[in-house]
């Protein structure tokens, strides 16, 4: 099934809640994860969706079918990804590489479109969309290592390794945690 995004739509936290399996259904297949994956997840995802400064914006078919969503917060001091990031980013670079970067972020956490669909715009629209008036100075990301069409879209849209092969608690994969100053260069 690859369809053309009828709309782009920035969805509240209950539009969100009522579309959380189709989205996880997206993430999981996105990120070729194992079946399962999307029950531990949901809790996490809801849990963020009540976050300052929370966001998101999804594309939909003609038929309202779900093909990608965008969503992030402001981070901050004692969520577990910005604790996990301040420990590698300290011990390899400095407390104050670190501060320059977590003192004012927008953690872009979650993109993901369904496979048959990305190449075709709707990764970099949901971006654009979703950091569009963000007022945090930075956004920040963390994404696997090795060449994907994520890592060309972000490397386009300007951002620059923060901390490279990294390795998050409870992950056997490395990591890369990407960033860039706010607002996005236009279109």
């Amino acid at each position: 099934m690859s369809s053309r995004v009828a709309r782009y739509a920035r969805l509240s936290a209950d539009e969100f809640r009522a579309r959380l399996p189709e989205a996880l259904s997206i993430y999981v297949t996105a990120m070729r994860y194992p079946e399962g994956t999307a029950e531990q997840r949901a809790p996490m995802w809801l849990t963020h969706a009540l976050r300052e400064g929370w966001r998101c914006v999804a594309a939909f078919d003609a038929d309202d079918v779900l093909l990608g969503l965008a969503y992030g917060y402001k981070g901050r001091a004692g969520q577990w990804w910005h604790e996990q990031v301040r420990h590698g980013l300290t011990r390899r670079s400095g407390t104050a590489e670190a501060d320059r970067w977590l003192t004012d972020y927008f953690e872009l956490t979650e993109i993901h479109v369904r496979p048959e669909n990305q190449g075709k715009q709707i990764g970099e629209d949901l971006l654009r969309r979703l950091l569009d008036d963000v007022p945090s100075a930075h956004v920040l990301l963390s994404t696997p290592e090795g060449t994907s069409r994520a890592w060309k879209l972000y490397r386009r849209l300007g951002f620059a390794d923060v901390l490279r092969d990294y390795h998050f608690a409870g992950d056997p994969r490395p990591f890369a945690i990407l960033g860039r100053a706010l607002p996005l260069d236009p279109a």
